[in-house]
């Protein structure tokens, strides 16, 4: 914990006041179950938290940086901006996954490098440093470390899958799209998720993934890669 409260004063001149904040978002709830005679607290309410001034955030910055985008444009943006995948990128920009408690299972099964822990770690950071801090410091520390990297584009070429193969799909028309979850594997703290996606109650993908939302995204894949090879069959 020294280590990451001098590489943090050192890189982005943050000092935490309350340091126990930053133990617990530091803290997976698995380390909290393997020791909870000692009643550590873990790192899920201040994800909560995390979340929601991430969304503010981008949310502002979205609006001051395209004046004449429409609501919508906005939304998919941050949704491609806030996924899994791309805070957990930002974790392990900041080295935040060296510095992770996780239990021994969890860290024997690879939860270390698990995008969805990750991410999340990413959140709870947020969380802690709005309740120290304050809002002005998590916007700072989104500037210096998040927003550069939005700015050279390189979240924008992350496909959203979901999106693309509603785009695909609903050229003629409306249509009924689901997403339906098949089958759960694995223990709690290290499921996978197989799902399938529909249309009309006709499946047309399936995917899997170590949470809803990635599996998701793997079944809208499928679904479009199999409808481009159809297409290129016909012509």
């Amino acid at each position: 914990m020294n280590t990451l409260v001098a590489t943090l004063k050192q890189d982005y001149g943050i000092a935490f006041r309350d340091e126990e904040l930053l133990k617990t978002a530091f803290t997976h709830t698995s380390y909290a179950n393997e020791h909870r005679l000692l009643k550590i607290s873990h790192n899920e309410r201040l994800e909560f938290l995390g979340d929601a001034v991430l969304q503010l955030m981008i949310s502002k910055y979205l609006f001051k940086k395209y004046p004449n985008s429409p609501e919508g444009e906005m939304s998919k943006l941050r949704s491609t901006f806030v996924r899994e995948e791309s805070l957990a990128s930002f974790s392990r920009k900041c080295g935040f996954d060296t510095y992770l408690k996780l239990g021994k299972g969890e860290e024997k099964s690879g939860g270390r490098n698990r995008d969805t822990i990750l991410g999340d770690l990413f959140e709870a950071f947020l969380g802690a440093l709005l309740l120290d801090q304050g809002e002005a410091v998590v916007e700072r520390f989104l500037n210096q470390v998040m927003i550069p990297q939005l700015e050279q584009g390189n979240f924008e070429r992350v496909t959203d899958y979901k999106t693309y193969l509603q785009e695909l799909l609903q050229v003629n028309g409306v249509v009924r799209i689901e997403y339906q979850v098949v089958e759960e594997a694995g223990p709690a703290h290290d499921k996978t998720f197989t799902v399938v996606v529909s249309v009309d109650n006709r499946t047309i993908g399936k995917g899997s993934g170590r949470s809803k939302k990635i599996a998701e995204q793997s079944a809208a894949k499928n679904a479009v890669e199999s409808m481009k090879e159809y297409v290129s069959k016909i012509d």
